[in-house]
């Protein structure tokens, strides 16, 4: 059973990259950041300053996420997984 609902794999073919639902993700969160940057109560500027922490974790969490891409594709070619086509990890 398959518990991925965002992420490509051989029952999601058309899912996306980790690394692009977590830009997804970090650019939402801008957005909010944006509508609330001029709210001088104490609330708003800490949940800021939280939103700019996440932020933060989720940049490196993306280039981790385009490192083991990146190491996919040198070690194994492109993914084809969109294609139908098998995981390149995984499955022996």
């Amino acid at each position: 059973m398959n518990l991925t609902h965002y992420l490509v794999t051989e029952e999601n073919p058309t899912g996306k990259k980790l690394e692009d639902v977590l830009g997804m993700v970090r650019k939402d969160i801008l957005d909010r950041c944006t509508l609330i940057t001029d709210d001088q109560r104490i609330e708003a500027k800490n949940v800021l300053a939280n939103n700019m922490k996440i932020l933060n974790f989720l940049t490196d969490a993306i280039r981790l996420a385009e490192d083991s891409t990146s190491i996919l594709d040198k070690a194994f070619g492109p993914s084809q997984a969109a294609k139908g086509g098998p995981p390149r990890i995984g499955h022996l």
